[in-house]
């Protein structure tokens, strides 16, 4: 009887969705704290990890090891013992899950933060809570804003040779875009007169310099999109 519930676990967890960019899972609880700094660390599934509603809550979703061609990083945001909750990468924005941490996933930490400030166009990179880099930057228009709240680095990619960092965000206004699933990344721009312009879909558009320093960043660093002052 064991092992037949074991399998039947088992058998159920394969079945569930997988929460990646390209997913939508309502099932997701939200983000109790959209607006706030973590302390930080960082969670990434050694295996596909079981992502429950609450701490040994209801299974609603797996994380998988990797995804966008990069091993799959989340930010803890709250822990409780044998638990982390996480941010994830799927509509709707601002999703969490709570994963076991004594199963087969890797805890790192990171001592960097992005900051990007849609009113003032500006993004800042933080580490150890002081600004070590602020750029005038390009965001999404009225039309199709860049969602605030905070989000993660989800992976890094090279196109037509230039980096571009996709987050954990999606936007609000556009289901897809350029046959993707509306994922704001940011990214460079060749044109630098869009720097501090509302002007773009949703992404956010980097100076070459803020590119090199965010390309030092690890995966599943916090990004908090915000209008006004953040508190590191």
């Amino acid at each position: 009887m064991l092992l037949l519930s074991a399998e039947a676990s088992r058998a159920g967890a394969a079945r569930l969705p997988f929460v990646t960019t390209h997913a939508t899972n309502a099932a997701l609880p939200a983000d109790p704290a959209p607006f706030a700094v973590s302390d930080g660390t960082l969670l990434h599934p050694i295996v596909s990890a079981t992502v429950r509603d609450r701490p040994a809550g209801r299974p609603v979703a797996r994380l998988p090891a990797r995804q966008l061609g990069n091993p799959t990083w989340v930010p803890v945001v709250e822990r409780v013992p044998g638990w982390a909750r996480v941010l994830l990468p799927a509509r709707p924005n601002r999703s969490t899950g709570w994963i076991a941490t004594g199963g087969h996933v890797r805890m790192a930490r990171t001592t960097y933060l992005v900051g990007v400030d849609v009113w003032e166009r500006r993004l800042t990179l933080l580490r150890y809570g002081h600004p070590i880099g602020s750029w005038r930057v390009a965001v999404g228009t009225a039309e199709t804003p860049t969602p605030v709240g905070r989000t993660f680095l989800l992976g890094s990619l090279r196109e037509n040779g230039s980096l571009v960092l996709p987050t954990g965000a999606h936007s609000d206004t556009l289901d897809s875009y350029g046959g993707g699933p509306g994922t704001v990344a940011l990214h460079g721009w060749p044109d630098p007169s869009v720097y501090g312009q509302a002007v773009s879909h949703g992404c956010v558009r980097v100076p070459d310099e803020a590119l090199r320093a965010l390309a030092r960043v690890p995966l599943g660093t916090l990004v908090l999109i915000h209008s006004g002052g953040i508190d590191a």
